[in-house]
């Protein structure tokens, strides 16, 4: 089970402050890392339906589970905090950096770099829905179909190249559909 959470609003702020400055272009893997391993505020269980809730919402999914767990612990003043955590000092680095970017974008080795750091955003994302997929075994809906879901995902985004919106709502409705039917049976069977 998880720790407590953040001891002060301080505290929240910095560990968010410190997930977005390590993370650039491939958070999830550092708030993993960072909120299960390091800190211990969620257990990997907590991170997964964190995770699955941030990525239904609007905006960035580790925005949006940065405001929920800074609402979790401190209320509207935690979710403040944390995303000003998320923000603040990335967003003037990321100011800096466009800056940079407009005297040196000419150069072959600023777009090779940048298409490096592609990858490494990839293999970081990937590595951690490996870490993550022993999880999947308490999840209601089974590691089975959790993949069959990831693969057709992977289908239709790169075969298919069917946009976000439709994605969402046929292959997430269905992961929805099938995780509801297994709790229905479960709630069924244990009573």
């Amino acid at each position: 089970m998880a720790n407590a959470g953040p001891a002060s609003l301080s505290e929240l702020f910095w560990a968010f402050n410190r997930l977005a400055l390590q993370g650039f272009g491939g958070v999830l893997a550092v708030a993993q890392r960072e909120l299960v391993e390091r800190l211990g505020w969620l257990s990997r269980e907590e991170f997964l339906d964190t995770f699955a809730i941030a990525q239904v919402l609007p905006g960035p999914n580790i925005v949006n589970i940065s405001l929920m767990l800074g609402d979790r612990f401190f209320g509207a003043r935690g979710a403040f905090v944390a995303l000003a955590g998320m923000l603040a000092f990335p967003s003037l680095i990321v100011i800096g950096m466009a800056a940079l970017y407009g005297e040196f974008a000419h150069l072959p080795l600023i777009s090779n770099a940048l298409r490096g750091m592609g990858a490494v955003s990839a293999g970081l994302i990937m590595a951690t829905g490996c870490k993550l997929l022993p999880s999947l075994k308490k999840s209601p809906l089974g590691r089975l179909a959790a993949l069959l879901l990831a693969l057709a995902t992977i289908v239709a985004v790169v075969v298919l190249r069917l946009p976000l919106p439709q994605l969402l709502l046929s292959l997430g409705g269905l992961g929805m559909a099938v995780a509801w039917w297994r709790l229905r049976q479960a709630d069924k069977a244990a009573a």
